[in-house]
């Protein structure tokens, strides 16, 4: 390791009309529990990394808490993969689960779209 140096990797949102147009119902729902700002963008794995806070802030809409429960045992352990993947430079890994956490959140919009 370099002294003065350091790699690291980190997961970035890149929405190409942002977050509120890739995920609509979500993004409704988590705007007005004041989960998420106005103009946040955040990205799918850092709402998994705060799932629980998240659920949390959406005491006051249990269907949509429902849908995310629903999930969230998949979304823990893909987010508990990715961050060993992360440590072990396994990238190909990590870009695989990063998929398999999107085709989650496609899921999930299309069941609040069906509230």
């Amino acid at each position: 390791m370099s002294k003065y140096m350091q790699l690291t990797v980190h997961v970035r949102p890149f929405y190409t009309k942002g977050f509120k147009a890739a995920y609509p119902q979500l993004a409704s729902a988590l705007l007005h529990a004041k989960t998420i700002k106005e103009y946040e963008d955040p990205s799918l794995y850092d709402l998994v990394g705060k799932l629980d806070k998240l659920l949390y802030d959406l005491d006051g809409n249990p269907r949509v808490k429902d849908i995310l429960l629903k999930q969230m045992s998949p979304l823990k352990a893909l987010y508990c993969q990715i961050e060993g993947g992360i440590a072990a430079w396994e990238l190909s890994e990590v870009d695989k689960a990063l998929y398999q956490i999107e085709d989650i959140f496609e899921e999930i919009e299309y069941d609040l779209a069906g509230l």
